[in-house]
């Protein structure tokens, strides 16, 4: 009853699509697409990416600060 089980397993296909397939199209694998952006982030240099983050930095903190400020968790003394 054991013996045959693994010829038995590979004789048929388990779902009737792999039916449909040819072994040519299971064994070729799609060939790799070249990179198009030549490894740029949303089309930016790392100049720009690092100009963008240190300006997003800025608005945080003067947001932060001006959030504290307005609720008086902190107070500005001269």
């Amino acid at each position: 009853m054991l013996d045959n089980l693994r010829d038995e397993a590979n004789s048929q296909p388990f779902f009737q699509d792999d039916a449909e397939l040819t072994t040519a199209e299971t064994t070729a694998l799609p060939e790799p697409s070249p990179r198009v952006g030549g490894g740029r982030f949303l089309g930016m240099t790392p100049m720009q990416r690092f100009i963008i983050s240190v300006m997003l930095l800025i608005m945080v903190c003067i947001i932060s600060f001006t959030c504290l400020w307005m609720t008086n968790s902190i107070g500005i003394y001269l």
